[in-house]
Formats: structure tokens, sequence, C-alpha cells
């Protein structure tokens, strides 16, 4: 009773003397961002059939993310120097007009140019809403909000495959750009009204431009060797955009602000494993989340909607199973962060198996072992990295794990889009496109996981 008590008592202190409403304020801002993954995978191939655009799927998710990257890295500082207030209305203009350009979009270039603006824009609110969470409750309380901010990711999981397979089965896939668009306005205008204006201040560290340029023009590179038809070009961009993201890494650990801790670049750390572990991981599986409607419409005759719930199978298997095992001890650490990267090479080889001659029910199978890999290693993967750096760098550290499952997500999509375009998929994605195409897409993530394992297997050891 005297538990459930202070339970209660907690969250009265969280909602009540007025911060209900800016409570209610960061909820919406962490959902804009958290919606639109799944919302556009259930979307895309109705997005591709109405305005082309086949040849550019991993673009779209690809653009996203680099928004997200490039704005992730700047909230910070972009807060010190126009105060949380005026950054949080910019940010959501930014992405408010993102929206807008996709959802009036006539063809696939200015389709893309919306999604990146909608990254850059969920990328600073996200940013800005953990800023805000810090300035506007007390210390007290942090934990109890981050929670229940982090259970937002939760809701999204179940609702935005809904709203976008809604949207896509009745052919109008631009409301549900619409829809958010109109969401990211409130949202500006209510951070106007709930927000303190906050003084703006001069930020003390540079932007990583440097490092940004490099990154993005490595995963451009890599996105690019799919719109070329000869085959050496094709090569000749690959191994470009792979030697670029190496020199990001190399750039960075010289940078006065880096993304990544100082040790990433030394092959024998334990930074350099667990980074290593969580890029690979994330590139290798995201093929799943950006072709995997488009291929279970076309073969499994799926609808937008069950082939959205099917992708999100793979974000609600990663909650349930993160929450399964957050009370384990210490001793146990090693052996599911090895086990965790065993079940997502299994679940990219299951994809690959029963995706192009397998049943609806099999590729679920496979959604679940992708998801609850993540979920069973993704926290002791954390905790491993946060420990084997300095204090002073811990905060990087922490920031720059979903800085590197992003910039994995970013490139796995650039290279996912570049191997299908030469699988044919660049034409259409019919059932006969998906049978013969389906195999390779997914096999050729498997060495990319497989060294994902290894770096697994890495992190455990030391």
């Amino acid at each position: 009773m005297a538990s459930a008590s202070v339970q209660v008592s907690g969250w009265k202190e969280v909602l009540g003397e007025g911060r209900f409403a800016r409570f209610a304020l960061l909820c919406l801002g962490v959902w804009l961002n958290a919606a639109d993954a799944l919302m556009t995978a259930t979307i895309m191939p109705s997005v591709a059939r109405d305005i082309g655009g086949y040849a550019y799927f991993g673009w779209a998710i690809a653009g996203y993310i680099l928004g997200s990257i490039v704005a992730g890295a700047s909230a910070g500082q972009f807060s010190l120097r126009f105060g949380i207030r005026r950054a949080m209305v910019i940010a959501a203009l930014f992405y408010a007009i993102g929206c807008v350009v996709s959802a009036a979009a006539p063809e696939i270039a200015s389709f893309l140019v919306g999604r990146l603006l909608q990254g850059i824009g969920a990328g600073w609110i996200v940013g800005l809403c953990y800023v805000a969470v810090g300035t506007m409750f007390p210390e007290h309380l942090l934990a109890r909000v981050l929670a229940a901010v982090s259970g937002v990711w939760g809701i999204a999981t179940l609702l935005s495959p809904l709203i976008g397979g809604v949207f896509a089965e009745a052919g109008i896939w631009r409301w549900s750009f619409w829809l958010f668009a109109i969401q990211g306005a409130g949202f500006a205008v209510a951070s106007m009204s709930l927000l303190d204006r906050g003084g703006a201040s001069v930020a003390r560290d540079p932007l990583p431009l440097r490092q940004i340029s490099v990154l993005t023009s490595g995963i451009l590179s890599i996105a690019a060797a799919g719109l070329v038809t000869n085959i050496s070009q094709a090569a000749l961009l690959g191994v470009s955009g792979l030697f670029l993201l190496l020199l990001f890494v190399r750039l960075d650990g010289r940078a006065r602000a880096p993304l990544l801790p100082r040790a990433t670049g030394n092959p024998s750390s334990t930074a350099a494993a667990g980074y290593t572990m969580i890029f690979m991981l994330s590139a290798g599986t995201i093929s799943f989340g950006v072709y995997g409607s488009a291929i279970m419409q076309a073969l499994h005759g799926s609808s937008p909607l069950v082939a959205g719930y099917v992708i999100g199978a793979e974000a609600m298997a990663w909650t349930l199973a993160a929450l399964a095992v957050s009370g384990l001890r210490d001793k146990w650490h090693s052996l599911f962060i090895v086990l965790g990267a065993t079940s997502i090479v299994a679940g990219v080889v299951g994809l690959a198996t029963f995706m192009p001659r397998g049943s609806l029910a099999e590729v679920v199978v496979c959604a679940l072992f992708l998801g609850g890999g993540f979920g069973l290693c993704w926290a002791f993967v954390t905790r491993r990295l946060l420990g084997s750096v300095r204090v002073e760098e811990r905060a990087v550290a922490s920031s720059a794990v979903p800085t590197m499952q992003l910039i994995g997500g970013a490139a796995g999509s650039a290279g996912a889009g570049a191997i299908a375009n030469f699988l044919g998929f660049a034409q259409g994605i019919d059932a006969a496109t998906a049978a013969s195409g389906s195999f390779w897409l997914f096999a050729s993530f498997v060495p990319v996981v497989a060294l994902g394992w290894f770096s697994a297997w890495r992190l455990a050891r030391l």
C-alpha cells in the first residue's frame, strides 16, 4: 500500500502545478518522430504507385534519418542559440512544412525533399524535448518523466501502422502527411504558449559540420550506387561510400566536438566493438523496414494495414524483450549480448528463406526474432559502452548509441535501395519481382549482420 501511495503521489507531482500541459506537449513531440518510420513503411508502396519512385525507396528512409542525425547532433546548441521556446517552434515548423511538401508532392524528388525536412524537424524536436525535460521538471522526477516519454514509442508501434494502413487502403496516402502536418503546426502553437522564452546564449562548442558533411557524402554515395547501370561505376560509388564512413570515424576522433567517444577509432577498444555492433546490426536489418511492406503486399497479398503491423511486430518484440531481461544481474549481460545478436542473424537468414517462399506467419516469426534480438541485448550493450569510457565522455558515449543506430539505418537504407534496384525493383515491385529478388535482398545483408555478431562476441569478451 505504501508503495502504491508513493507511486500515485509521484504522478500527481509530475502532472501537478501546471505541468500536465507541458508533459503532454513533450509526449506529442516524441510521438511525431516515433510514429514516422512505421507509418512511412506502410504507405511507401502506395506512394511509389502514385508518383513513381520505386528506385528511391531507400532514399525516403535514408533522407529522413540523415536529417535526424544532423538535427540531433545540433539540438543542444540550437537551444542555446535561440532559447528553448523559439528553437522548438522553428523545429516544429520545419517538420510541418516537410509534411506539407511530401503530402503535395507531384513527383518523387519533391517527396524526398519533404522527407529530409521532416527528418530535420523531428530530430530537433526530439532532442529539444529531452533538453526541455531537464529544465521543466525537478531532478527527482526525471526518471519517471523519461520513462513515460519513452512509452510513447510503444504507443506509436500500435497506432502508426493503423494510421498509414487506413489511409493507404483508402487510396489517400497523402492525408497521412496532412494529418502530421496539422499536428506539427499545433505543436508549434502550443510551444509558444507553454514553454518559457529562455534567453539565448553563445554555444561553446562548434557544430560538427565537417563530420556530418563526410558522413552525409558517404551515405549518399552508397545510395547513388543503385542509380547507375554501369557495374564498375556502382562498385566505385559503393566503395567510396564505405571509405567516407571510415573517414568520418577518423575525423570524429580528432574533432573538438565529437559525436562518438574518441576510443571508437581504436579497433581493439570496447567502444569500437560496441559501436561496430550497433552499426552493423542496424544496417543489416533496416531492409525489412524499407521493403518488407511492399514485398508482403506484392507477394503475400497483404493489405497495407496487415503489412504495417507485421513490420510493427519487430518494434513490439524489441520492447517486450527489453522489459523481460531488464532485471538480469551483471553475470548474464555478456551471454545476452551474444544471444541477442544471434537472434538478429537468425531473423535476417529467416527473411531470406521465408519471405520469397514461406507463409506470412513465418515472416512474422522472423520479425519477432529481429526485434527480440535487439531487445535482449540493447541495454547491456549500452551499459558496457558507458562503463568503458572516462566519466567526462559518458554523455557523448550515451548519445552516440542512438546516433550510431541512425547512421547504420541510413547506410543500410541506402545499401538496400542500391541492391533492390539491381534486382529490378526500380521498375516496380510485383509478385514476380518480389519472388525473384527478395531472397537476394535479405541474403545480401547476412554478411553485414554476421560482422555485427562477431563484434557482439568481441564486446562480450572485453
